[in-house]
């Protein structure tokens, strides 16, 4: 299973409707209400700003690469090592782990919509400093937004960015962004982007006699303002991030107890029943667990029969996201709405959750789950004003109840749900022949799911298995990491397995999970190739709402929408982390922030232990 991790904006949803004539200036920045913290607040509630610094942080890369092979996360080509773009890079404003939905100031002092939604002005803080002593101007924020921007990044940064008109240099520590139009979103989302020095890869490169273009700064350290640099590193083994003891930002208000250890290291292994032993026999201090056989039966030994390491399930409020199956609809017979909910018909989901997964997760229902903007029930009144132009677009079944998974323990059972899939996939032109599954060319029904990991084979067997019964043959292919990357960004697959990010705050980036435009490009996240004029008006619409409620009717269409099209067949999702850590060695607050992830709330809000005060 791939994590995604593409570039978005901040996780906000804050607070700001915008009133005509009405500026919105302060130390943060809202989208639909008040920020919970006042000017005057000294830090958040969820961090200790007594706790000591020092110590030490061993963690664990999840990465599936063995290694990395370049510094630099925003270009294209090669890996980076974990976290590395999260300790090394500030950004003009950052979220709070205890608030859905707001942004505060970190390099940015203030920040000011414009009474037109047409700009955002960022006052740069005069004390903000790179790693090398450089202060952070104006310049630099202009140089790191041209250069996300130019060709040897992302296509992310271009899709999330595309209603941005451009930055202008108002003075050494002014910058304003100018948007294409009015977006309640884009503050935010230029607020999120990471800032670096003109001076990092401003070399000359003696191949060309010229200076290196972006895609050739590789190794260069980074030079950036964040509260980490680069320390030791021993390449395929671990990287060890060393706090910055001058860390500018120390003592603001959004960075008072938090980045506390003096070291994090993280250690690299080749797959994970290695990292499994590893956290047993003691060399790594944390782990996040995706696995539930893993969690239910193999995080146990002598370590945490003394309580050195302690098993912890931590409620969060976090989007569920939608891990899902991707269909690459840009082939036959994918392309055809039948085949692909006929495919979806064929997972027995809750046998998987019964027999596989210790009944430890809940099912992907859409695209939000867990969000304001999941939908319930048939569309409303709202909705219907943005999804009745487009009636003969989309699937009758938008304009019906919301779409629900098959399931196969209630009244309905497997056997049923496979009917039902017989039934579309003759309608499609899929009949039995001689024995076999094949269309009116005579074509064996055949598809490839890809994965980068052989252990994959083990989840998605029970799916090939009822696939088998209706006739169509799935075979697993697995491949090393570097080529799935490769047929990744080409989009040469039928069907993959993906884990998507979800989000309070829904908005342009969905152009580029599922817009026309992403879907035509190499490299960017319509992995199901989605192309539809529709699902395009729809995330312009939530992209660019005025207030909560048109916000809301957009998102909401949207899901309809995208789930009624069976592009993806949903997955399982859980409202915990499950994480084991070290209690000898490290402490922590009480409480989790509801809207924290596991391994960040460790590296942003714990602390070292005491050496004293160990058993």
């Amino acid at each position: 299973m791939l994590k995604l991790r593409r570039f978005r904006p901040l996780a906000v949803a804050a607070s700001l409707c915008l009133v005509a004539h009405t500026a919105w200036a302060a130390h943060g920045y809202a989208l639909w209400g008040e920020l919970k913290y006042p000017p005057d607040f000294t830090h958040f509630s969820y961090l200790n700003p007594n706790a000591p610094k020092g110590g030490e942080l061993r963690l664990v890369s999840n990465l599936r690469t063995s290694t990395f092979d370049k510094y630099n996360p925003f270009t294209l080509r090669g890996s980076a090592p974990a976290y590395l773009s999260d300790l090394m890079f500030d950004s003009l404003l950052t979220g709070a782990a205890d608030e859905n939905g707001a942004a505060y100031g970190l390099l940015a002092e203030s920040v000011e919509y414009a009474p037109d939604g047409l700009s955002a002005t960022f006052r740069l803080r005069r004390e903000a400093r790179f790693h090398n002593g450089d202060p952070v101007l104006a310049a630099d924020v202009k140089h790191s937004y041209d250069t996300l921007m130019g060709p040897h990044t992302s296509p992310a940064f271009k899709t999330v960015l595309a209603d941005v008109a451009g930055l202008d240099v108002l003075d050494d520590h002014t910058v304003r962004y100018r948007f294409k139009k009015p977006n309640r979103e884009l503050p935010i989302t230029v607020g999120g982007l990471p800032v670096f020095s003109r001076a990092w890869g401003n070399e000359i490169d003696p191949a060309t006699n010229e200076r290196k273009t972006f895609d050739k700064v590789v190794m260069d350290i980074p030079i950036g303002s964040g509260p980490y640099r680069i320390g030791p590193v021993r390449f395929g083994r671990d990287i060890t991030y060393v706090r910055d003891p001058d860390y500018w930002a120390r003592d603001l208000p959004v960075r008072r107890g938090a980045y506390n250890f003096d070291r994090i290291t993280v250690k690299i292994y080749r797959d994970n029943t290695a990292r499994l032993e590893a956290l047993k026999a003691g060399e790594f201090d944390l782990m996040r667990f995706f696995s539930a056989g893993d969690w239910a039966r193999r995080v146990t030994g002598r370590r945490f029969n003394t309580g050195e390491l302690v098993k912890g399930e931590f409620t969060h409020r976090l989007p569920t996201g939608f891990q899902s199956y991707v269909l690459n609809t840009r082939r036959p017979p994918l392309n055809d709405i039948r085949v692909r909910e006929a495919l979806g018909l064929a997972v027995d989901y809750e046998w998987m959750n019964r027999q596989m997964f210790y009944n430890s997760y809940q099912r992907v229902r859409g695209l939000f789950g867990n969000t304001d903007c999941s939908p319930d029930g048939p569309p409303s009144a709202d909705e219907l004003k943005l999804l009745e132009p487009w009636r003969k677009e989309v699937p009758p079944a938008v304009f019906g109840p919301m779409y629900t998974p098959p399931r196969t323990d209630g009244e309905t059972t497997l056997r049923d749900n496979l009917r039902r899939a017989q039934a579309l996939l003759r309608e499609a032109g899929w009949t039995v022949q001689n024995g076999q599954l094949r269309n009116q060319q005579g074509e064996p029904f055949t598809l490839e799911y890809l994965d980068s990991n052989e252990a994959g084979a083990r989840v998605v067997t029970p799916w090939v298995r009822n696939l088998t019964k209706l006739g169509i043959d799935l075979r697993f292919r697995p491949v090393d990491f570097a080529l799935y990357q490769q047929r990744l960004r080409t989009f040469d697959y039928d069907i993959v397995s993906l884990a998507f990010q979800g989000t309070h705050n829904p908005g342009a980036e969905y152009a580029d999970l599922f817009g026309s435009e992403a879907a035509k490009t190499e490299d960017s996240g319509n992995f199901a190739g989605v192309s539809s004029p529709a699902v395009d008006a729809l995330i312009a619409q939530m992209s660019n709402a005025a207030t909560r409620p048109e916000f809301l009717a957009a998102c909401r269409s949207l899901d309809r929408v995208i789930t009624h099209s069976h592009y993806l067949i949903p997955q399982w999702s859980a409202t915990t982390h499950r994480l084991a850590y070290n209690a000898w060695r490290l402490e922590r607050t009480a409480e989790m922030p509801p809207y924290a992830s596991g391994e960040g709330w460790a590296i942003e809000a714990w602390w070292a232990k005491p050496a004293a005060t160990r058993p």
